[in-house]
């Protein structure tokens, strides 16, 4: 239920979507062996109401549902739109409230496909939804359905989504590209061309993260001379949308399989682009770990973020 029916409101209160509308071509949507447009091109399409014949909700709720829709604005033939409605956090969760509408002149059914999260020029986060549960859309209609994003979903912490600038958008399946590797200015500046070498081989040698997938590659693991435990890990990034991480949670397990270090680094929007992979050190002082240093075996070793 929308959060407008939660809280006890004034006449003079606006009833208004917040998020913002991301529409694709159905071409690139949707496997339907070709859509061709009907009549012209430039035509403005506006969406009609449709609830979800599972859904039995209250008159006030439809009616709500109806003036925000009739508030949108119309799409371009063969379009495919995510229309932000409302999005509500808790300690656990994200929920979005959007419309999904289509301007096609023939019912669909979207399959599974990878939602992105997004505010002001940044992806929040990602996940794969069964859009089939959306149900069979009508020609030119416009559904409203619930997505929910889990802190396992997200780049940052709930708290720090910002609620006045959101939206929803499909990741579109583009063609693969060659994964590369981008180094850190700092990076560029310090490391010696011998090592930017050895980075470019164990990229090549590695198996690529899945589209859409952020993946965790351990490079090295020492002790500092004062203590500390340093790792070295290759932050890829397999979607083809630039990501910012503003802070990181770590587990580290040596070769006994234990866990030997615990901490979250801040990382100030560390930004990994698109299909690239970059290097960066995190230290663990002594404080964060969790096992004396001269029973840690860094004969191998993994890092990873902790389960929530």
């Amino acid at each position: 239920m929308l959060s407008f029916f939660k809280r006890k409101k004034t006449v003079d209160e606006d009833i208004k979507s917040t998020g913002s509308e991301n529409a694709v071509s159905a071409k690139d949507l949707l496997n339907l062996g070709g859509v061709e447009s009907e009549g012209d091109p430039e035509e403005e399409v506006d969406t009609e109401l449709s609830i979800h014949p599972d859904w039995n909700i209250p008159q006030e709720q439809e009616y709500v549902f109806r003036f925000l829709n009739n508030e949108l604005s119309p799409l371009k033939p063969d379009e495919i739109s995510l229309s932000g409605i409302e999005i509500v956090k808790n300690e656990r969760q994200v929920v979005c409230s959007a419309f999904v509408r289509s301007s096609i002149n023939q019912t669909i059914e979207i399959g599974t496909t990878t939602l992105l999260l997004i505010g002001e020029n940044e992806v929040y986060g990602r996940k794969e939804f069964d859009l089939t549960k959306v149900g069979h859309i009508p020609p030119r209609s416009s559904r409203p359905f619930q997505f929910v994003f889990e802190q396992q979903d997200l780049y940052k912490p709930i708290s720090a989504i910002d609620t006045e600038i959101w939206g929803l958008a499909f990741q579109l399946q583009s063609e693969s590209q060659d994964h590369s590797l981008d180094l850190a200015e700092s990076w560029e500046r310090t490391l010696a061309d011998e090592d930017k070498e050895k980075l470019k081989n164990m990229l090549s040698s590695i198996t690529p993260p899945k589209p859409g997938e952020i993946q965790l590659v351990g490079i090295q693991s020492k002790f500092m001379d004062n203590g500390k435990l340093q790792v070295s890990i290759l932050i890829q990034n397999g979607s083809q949308q630039n990501i910012k991480l503003q802070q990181l949670p770590l587990v580290v397990e040596d070769a006994s399989g234990e866990i030997v270090a615990q901490g979250g680094f801040v990382l100030e929007d560390l930004e990994i682009k698109a299909n690239t992979s970059k290097p960066w050190n995190f230290v663990f002082p002594t404080s964060l770990l969790t096992k004396d240093p001269s029973e840690i075996d860094l004969s191998q070793w993994r890092a990873y973020p902790p389960q929530q």
